[in-house]
């Protein structure tokens, strides 16, 4: 299984060899460091690899985590499972990927709030005629007395409430172009999160 950590960028478009064109994600895919990895016959009884990433000031950064990864102020630690093949100390980078891999990116969506039922859940509202005045975008009836509720809302109603920051994974996505240089790769569609959003891209 191939991973990375990277920051969305940006949204762009490339142009494959038949002339189509793609919409693509550009992700700032900094080099990893192998803090610690985790097996099934340890005391850990999982098999993961523990990544950091980033520069961070030591004098930010508890003793406990300092401990940990010997000394070394990363901005974010992660983890990916039943993931192998590499020893602390070991750096991943954009390398890793080639054109055509298919991966899935997960992280966190971007917030919206509080938000009504019509953005959040799609309701059409109410009409917009026949005596229609304040209640076009209203959630309408949520059971009242009697009804199937037993005369209380029923758990699970879809009301109005804070919609994004949630963690969200899209799959099949397809690596469109890979610059290790630069340490960039590109993603075919959109991704979860606003820009400098840390993702975690795993191959599929």
């Amino acid at each position: 299984m191939k991973f990375i950590l990277a920051k969305k960028e940006r949204m762009t478009r490339v142009f494959a060899d038949d002339g189509r064109a793609y919409a693509g994600t550009v992700l700032l895919a900094e080099p990893i460091t192998v803090t610690q990895v985790k097996t099934a016959d340890g005391k850990d009884a999982y098999s993961a690899i523990q990544v950091g990433v980033g520069i961070r000031k030591t004098k930010n950064i508890s003793k406990a985590v300092l401990g940990h990864t010997k000394g070394k102020g990363y901005t974010d630690i992660r983890e990916f499972r039943d993931a192998e093949g590499v020893a602390v100390g070991d750096t991943i980078d954009a390398s890793v990927f080639a054109v055509g891999d298919t991966v899935q990116v997960s992280g966190i969506s971007k917030g919206k709030g509080f938000s009504g039922v019509v953005k959040r859940h799609g309701f059409h509202g109410g009409p917009r005629t026949h005596g229609q005045k304040h209640t076009e975008r209203s959630p309408g009836s949520i059971g009242g007395s009697g009804g199937r509720a037993g005369g209380r809302v029923a758990k699970g109603m879809r009301m109005a409430g804070r919609l994004g920051t949630d963690r969200v994974t899209v799959t099949n996505l397809k690596i469109l172009v890979v610059d290790a240089l630069e340490g960039k790769i590109i993603v075919s569609g959109a991704v979860p999160g606003r820009r400098g959003t840390l993702l975690e891209v795993v191959s599929t």
